[in-house]
């Protein structure tokens, strides 16, 4: 907008002349202002409907557009903050989402760990109209948050040889251990690449491109080097993850597809030489029911979807798996020699809702409405009880849910008999009253959930972070893949920053007892109150 200058003239037709071109302007920009702002209205909405109809979705598609319209989203209010820019718009807390105006700022939420800089500006001690003594009666505050880019730093360790007066023996301090051997990279340096490649995405040749800023030229090959060296450091930590986290009594299981070099696929003839291969993750989150065993989740990698592999993953495992109907799950939740069960299934009613969703969203049908409404009722149990301990969560599912789920299954016997019977609708019938025991387990266990969206959610930064580096490099490239992904998510959730914890255990892992590993587990962590050892 332009602003009026600071002296105006004296001739009242320039003036005029003035307050015209002032006041089209304000119409015009009154104008962008509400298109924008009915854009964004309508985005909004647009966005709001799009993750309701989410659990409807049985692919991708719908996270991919909302991704995109978010994009949008955020264009056109820069758009609007660039249009008008003035600095007098009240902040206000939007953590629960509902934003009044599109001009209203959310307040940044500093943490009490963050370091602050105190400036005084001080007037002095004479007064400036009469010389008298100024007294302090009391001070504005305001506050700033700066950024200071991060560095690169050599850091030099001389060990000093010194020989003996007397003897003339030759004394010198050991060298300290180095998180990679005969490596130069530190353990804050190692911690900065593996989380920034596999918890914020950024591939390594990106990094390349960032140090160089930085004025440090690492060649990618090195980077490679690194990122899979300190893997490798790291994996007796993450086999103590998987072994921990399998040991749990309760599951949820999830997988996806990740894109795979493989070179013996383009030498057979195939042009992409790219293979499927599968991330697998199993969760135990005891949060919701209010357990006492820390959250954890391992990740495993294979080179394809065979049921060997998540049979391979949980041979030790006994409890409540809580998957989708894979049926390379199958064989676990079969009993063994002596007829003893040792997983028992719990089944996902998302899945199930997706597969009615799927059919309303073709075919409109009523019939398929009052089955969406009848689980969203259970749903609507169902958001009341997160948090609450598992005997209460019981007796609540016991006492308003179960009547509903007795309703529901009679309510589906009784259609599959008056519909056709190789329809859509009657496969998504069939695949709740094949699998009831599996449906039904939530109302006998206060401790199982409703829904396997915990693994989905816990599977999301793989299918994140594959549309950047759109595939892993070898077989070896998977396995870097989840281990890597088994430390910084498994901090994550004991809620410490995986660099932090990344760093901290780099510079300590080489020199810990093998015996006393378990006290670097992410929920077993304490920071050394030292700093790290500087490396030669």
């Amino acid at each position: 907008m332009t602003h009026a200058p600071a002296v105006l003239p004296d001739d009242p037709d320039i003036l005029r002349e003035m307050i015209v071109s002032l006041q089209t302007e304000v119409a015009r920009l009154s104008a962008s202002a509400r298109a924008y702002e009915a854009l964004v209205q309508s985005l909004k909405i647009r966005i709001a409907r799009l993750q309701k109809q989410k659990f409807g979705a049985s692919s991708e598609k719908i996270d991919r557009e909302i991704e995109q319209l978010e994009l949008l989203l955020e264009d056109v209010k820069i758009a609007i903050a660039a249009a008008d820019p003035s600095p007098d718009i009240r902040e206000h807390d939007d953590s629960d989402g509902v934003v009044s105006s599109p001009r209203w700022r959310g307040k940044p939420k500093v943490s009490d760990t963050t370091p602050r800089e105190r400036i005084v500006l001080d007037p002095g001690e004479a007064c400036p109209a009469c010389g008298g003594p100024l007294r302090l009666v009391g001070e504005d505050v305001t506050e700033i948050l700066d950024f200071i880019a991060a560095k690169l730093k050599v850091v030099e360790t001389a060990r000093l040889k010194k020989s003996c007066r007397h003897c003339e023996t030759m004394v010198q301090p050991e060298a300290p251990s180095r998180p990679v051997p005969r490596g130069m990279a530190g353990p804050g340096l190692l911690a900065h690449i593996l989380v920034s490649k596999f918890d914020d995405h950024i591939p390594l040749y990106r990094q390349n491109e960032i140090f160089s800023r930085q004025g440090v030229d690492i060649p990618r090959s090195t980077l490679i080097d690194w990122c899979g060296q300190a893997v490798a450091v790291l994996r007796p930590l993450t086999d103590l993850i998987r072994q921990d986290v399998v040991k749990a009594d309760l599951l949820h299981a999830d997988d996806t597809p990740i894109q795979v070099l493989d070179p013996r696929l383009r030498q057979a003839g195939k042009p992409r030489g790219v293979k499927e291969g599968r991330i697998w993750t199993y969760l135990r989150d005891p949060r919701p029911w209010g357990g006492s065993d820390p959250p954890a989740v391992a990740y495993w990698f294979s080179p394809d979807r065979k049921g060997i592999n998540p049979q391979t993953h949980l041979a030790q495992f006994r409890g409540i798996l809580q998957a989708d109907a894979y049926a390379g799950f199958r064989d676990l939740y079969k009993p063994d020699a002596t007829g003893t069960v040792h997983v028992r299934e719990a089944a996902c009613w998302a899945h199930l809702r997706r597969a009615f969703h799927d059919v309303w969203k073709g075919s409109d049908s009523t019939i398929v409405r009052e089955a969406l409404e009848q689980i969203g009722e259970l749903y609507d149990i169902e958001r009341q009880l997160t948090g609450s301990p598992a005997p209460y969560r019981l007796a609540v599912r016991q006492e308003k849910s179960r009547p509903r789920v007795t309703a529901f299954h009679a309510w589906c016997e009784t259609q599959l008999a008056r519909i056709p019977g190789k329809g859509e609708l009657a496969k998504a019938i069939r695949y709740a009253l094949n699998r009831w025991a599996a449906f039904t387990l939530f109302l006998e266990d206060g401790r199982v959930a409703i829904d396997n969206n915990p693994a989905e959610r816990a599977i999301r930064p793989v299918c994140v972070g594959r549309k950047n580096y759109l595939f892993a490099g070898s077989d070896a490239g998977g396995d870097n893949i989840a281990d890597a992904m088994t430390l910084i998510e498994s901090a994550k959730l004991s809620g410490i920053n995986p660099h932090d914890y990344l760093a901290d255990v780099l510079a300590r892992i080489n020199e810990h007892k093998i015996n006393r590993l378990h006290e670097l587990l992410p929920w077993n962590w304490q920071p050394l109150n030292t700093p790290h050892r500087q490396v030669a």
